[in-house]
Order: structure tokens, then sequence, then C-alpha cells
């Protein structure tokens, strides 16, 4: 699969296309409905299907201060895009000249005169141009001009997850933020993932007998709350089972929030500086503050088994 980074790296050859635009953060299932649609469209087309994006989140640029916490980062999405079928991805600089172009001046310039797109397809509540002026209607309004299809993919599905709302991810951000990792799971159709370079910490799991991968994680990153979970631990394509721990550890005092996996059962890793996944299966318990160490390492005990547990049944 192809990845441009802005539109100066689109090849000066490329002829015409089926196109699909969104933020596309998690590529949760809502979404694999229109990147799915727009692959088949393409497929019939005999044409390569692009999905367009853009870096950083609109909502920063428009409104500074707000971005969202992503359940994805780029490169992420795109290897999900390409499970999908996608063939190349374009990731639009969203800058503040960027975001004052007219919705006529996107269609022109972006999906005209680039991708020279025959198809574009959209969930139905697809906004985009300057103030998100530009609609659906708008959009086929443009190919009837342009000569490109605008077919329009209806996402009003949900879930148990959320008590039954649409697949978002708005929502899959609550859910996460709240520690339902397995509700954010069912929206995704997949374990929410927090990706980061292995750090030294303090190296109290070492100290106590369950060494931990301390995670820096990606900037704007969605992190579960403050609690241990079970999951696993990626590293080097290998996908190890994990107790996890997110939140302050407030047994020693700390401020700090972090990010820490312990894999189970596994001896002598070494992993600092290693770029890891973290993958959330299910919420254990909630961070808390025992009376003792011996308290502590009981409860780590039983936390690493009830992940065990978790992660066979899952499996």
């Amino acid at each position: 699969m192809q990845r441009w980074r802005g539109l100066e790296d689109i090849p000066q050859d490329w002829g015409r296309s089926v196109v699909t635009i969104g933020s596309y953060d998690g590529v949760h299932r809502g979404h694999q409905l229109i990147v799915g649609r727009a692959v088949e469209r393409a497929r019939e087309l005999g044409l390569p299907c692009v999905v367009v994006t853009f870096d950083p989140h609109p909502s920063e640029v428009v409104r500074p201060g707000s971005h969202p916490p992503l359940l994805a980062p780029h490169h992420r999405r795109a290897e999900l895009m390409a499970d999908l079928g996608v063939d190349a991805v374009l990731i639009l600089p969203f800058t503040t000249e960027f975001s004052r172009l007219t919705p006529a001046d996107f269609v022109a310039k972006v999906l005209v005169d680039k991708l020279h797109a025959k198809a574009v397809v959209e969930g139905p509540n697809f906004r985009f141009g300057y103030k998100a002026a530009g609609t659906v209607d708008f959009l086929a309004e443009q190919g009837a001009t342009y000569d490109f299809d605008v077919e329009v993919v209806d996402l009003f599905v949900s879930g148990a997850a959320g008590g039954g709302e649409p697949f978002s991810s708005t929502l899959t951000r609550r859910l996460v933020a709240e520690g339902d990792v397995a509700g954010a799971a069912e929206i995704l159709g997949r374990p929410h993932r927090v990706e980061g370079v292995v750090v030294r910490g303090a190296q109290r799991g070492r100290e106590l007998g369950y060494p931990t991968a301390n995670v820096e994680t990606l900037p704007h990153t969605a992190i579960p709350a403050d609690g241990v979970y079970a999951g696993w631990l990626h590293v080097d394509g290998e996908a190890m089972p994990a107790a996890i721990s997110v939140g302050t550890n407030p047994q020693f005092d700390g401020t700090e929030r972090t990010v820490e996996a312990y894999a189970i059962d596994r001896v002598g890793l070494e992993l600092y500086g290693l770029h890891v996944a973290v993958d959330f299966l299910a919420f254990v318990r909630g961070q808390a503050k025992f009376d003792s160490i011996d308290a502590l390492l009981v409860a780590m005990a039983d936390d690493v088994k009830r992940a065990r547990e978790l992660i066979a049944a899952a499996s």
C-alpha cells in the first residue's frame, strides 16, 4: 500500500481512483463499513482505492487545545486500512491555511486535480471545507460537474457497547476513558491498543518480582482509566499475555501517570528502547493503595491469576 504525506507526494501519472475522506481515528466497525464499500467500488471499477485523512486532527487547528485522545496513530490506521484492501493513504497536513479551503476548492484541488476521483464514498454525516460547510449533497452536486459518483453508506449500526449507541470514535473514546475496554473492543472490532517505547521507570515491579515494560505512550494517546487490565504485550511481532497497570502508582505516592505491562510467565525480557504495543482485553480492578507491601503482593498475584484466566477464556 502506498502512503503519501501531502498532495505533492501523489505520483504525477496517478490515474482515476475511488476515494473516501475522514479522520478515521480507530478505524472502528462503522469506519470499516465505509472503507470496505470504497474498496468494493474500486474493485468493481478496476481502480485503486484511496483514503484521505488529516494530521493533526482538524479540531486542534480549528480549536487549539481541543485535540481529542487518539484511538490509533497514523501508522496503525494505515496498517488497518491496508488489511481492508486500501491501495493508498493520503495524509494531508491540516494547517490553518488548509482549514480555510472552501468545499468547492477542496473538491477541485484534492479530489479532481490530484486524485482524479471517479467515485467518492462517505458516511451520511460527512462534512468538509471551511467551517465544515460542505455536505454529501454538495459533494454530489460537484460530482455531477466533475464526473464522479457519490455513494453514501448508512452508518447507523450499533451494538451492546455504550447502551446501543451507533458506533463512533467519540463513544469509543468515552468507553476507553471509563475503563470499559471490552465495550471499546466491540466497537473497534479488536482490542484497544496503546503504543510507545519502553523506558526505564522506578523498577519497583522488578524488585517485587513482577518486572514491567514501562511504555512511554505517543502524544494524544487515548489511555484507559486507572486500574489493572488483562491483555497482550506485542514485541517484534509476538503477542505475550500480560497484566497491565495504568495509573500513578499510589502505593509509592507516584504522581506521573504510566502504562506498565507485565508479560505473564516470561523471564529475562530486555525491552528497553523497543517500540511495543499493548492491547487491552478486559478490566480487572481499579487502582488502589494497600495497607502494606505484603497486601500489594497478594493483590498483584491475584491480578496476574485473573488476567491469565481472562486471556485464556478469550483465546
